[in-house]
Parts: C-alpha cells; structure tokens; sequence
C-alpha cells in the first residue's frame, strides 16, 4: 500500500504519478489497465472522486483530481492501488510489491495552468513514442472527453467545465484537441508536472507554503522554462495523507 505524505492542503486540484514497483511493465497488458480503470470508477462511485484526468500507461498512472476535502483522494488511492495490486498478484501466482512505496502529487493552479497539465498527462504515451497521437492509448482521460462513456463515466466534467470556464462537453473537448495538436509533434518531459510540490504563479505559489504551514518555509519558488513551481526539500515522494 503507498506510504501516506505528512503534507496535505485540502481544496486543491493535484496531479498524482504512482509508478509500479521498481518501473517494471506490471500494466503493459490492455487488461489490467482497464481493470485499474474499472476501479478508478468505483472509487468514484463510492468516495465522489473528482477525476478531471487520467492515463494508465505501461509502468505508471497519472492521476488528475479536485480534492472535495472529504479524504476522497486517499482513500481512492487506497482502494484502486489495493485492489489492482491483490487481482494481478491472484491471477499471476505472484508475491511482493505491485506498487512503488510512496506516490507524488503535485498541486496545480486551476487556470491555464491546468489546462496544460491536461495536455501533458494527454500526450504521456506520445512521449514515450507508443503512439503517435493520444486517441491511440484507449485508457485515459483524452479519449473519454473526446467520445464520453455512455457507462462507467469517470471524468468530472462539471467540476471540468467550471474549473476551465467552458459551457458544453463539445467546447471542452475542442479546447483539448487544439491543445494537443499544438503539442504532440514537439511532447517531451517537464519535471515541473511531476517532481515539484505545486505549480501555478507566484501568489498561488505563496499560498500553497502558507497551506503547507511549518514544512513550507523549506521549500523554494523556483522556474522551470516559462512555469513558476514549489520546489521539493529533497527528491523523496511526497504523497497525499492516509485518512484518518
């Protein structure tokens, strides 16, 4: 089971990267993949978990959520990481860790500073040179707002609408695929999305360090290219709390 963080601000919007245990390939089968989906959506069901974004790839999940300040976000984790971990070990007679002991999260601002993290959990495969465009990899948040589910809908797409100032499910999806076909020729890794503490401007900045209370005077406003971003105090993951 992931190791819980010290460290939780409730209120915010956070992208969650968990890889498997030591980056092996334990999701490279389409199968697991969906079942790691089909237990992102009983999470939702059970806890109101916000998804406003996904991706299952081969090695690692990301994870794109507004936190409701209900625990949500850690008993979900909880419950999916638990439950895909105890299926695949079952079905391949296998003992030891699914999962890597502690999985990050970032907080991001919800302005155009989450409508770029979108576009770079949307483009992870295409990074990764799996696929040539996002629609290729069935298992995410890309292809759900595109062609929405008519069963089993995981992506939050009032919370969606409201956090990216868009009216209809049409006008969402048309902002997604500009912002990906901007982007897709040119996708590389920006360690800003998965390795700091928030990311978004200076006052957003400020406000995360006051949230963090005695732990965020450690950490650094530092940039990153064209982002400002809350710097870890060291490399360990810093996930999410257990509920209480």
């Amino acid at each position: 089971m992931p190791r819980a963080n010290r460290i939780y601000c409730t209120g915010y919007v956070w992208h969650i990267k968990h890889r498997c245990h030591q980056r092996e390939f334990l999701l490279k089968f389409k199968r697991d993949r969906r079942r790691w989906r089909r237990w992102l959506f009983e999470a939702k069901r059970r806890y109101g978990l916000s998804v406003l974004n996904y991706i299952a790839t081969s090695n690692h999940i990301h994870l794109l959520c507004a936190d409701q300040g209900c625990d949500e976000i850690p008993r979900s984790l909880q419950l999916i990481q638990g439950r895909v971990a105890q299926e695949f070990n079952s079905r391949k007679n296998r003992r030891g860790a699914f999962w890597e002991d502690r999985y990050h999260a970032t907080a991001v601002q919800a302005d155009s500073h989450l409508a770029r993290c979108m576009t770079y959990i949307d483009l992870n495969m295409v990074r990764a040179r799996a696929v040539a465009h996002p629609r290729e990899w069935e298992v995410s948040g890309y292809n759900e707002i595109q062609n929405p589910r008519r069963r089993s809908r995981i992506v939050d797409f009032a919370t969606l609408f409201r956090l990216l100032n868009v009216a209809t499910r049409e006008e969402l999806a048309a902002m997604q695929d500009h912002l990906v076909c901007t982007q897709v020729s040119g996708a590389r890794r920006v360690s800003a999305w998965t390795e700091s503490v928030a990311v978004g401007d200076e006052a957003y900045l400020q406000r995360v360090k006051a949230d963090m209370g005695l732990r965020g005077p450690r950490r650094k406003i530092l940039a990153e290219g064209d982002l400002q971003t809350l710097s870890e105090s060291h490399p360990e993951y810093r996930p999410i709390s257990d509920p209480k």
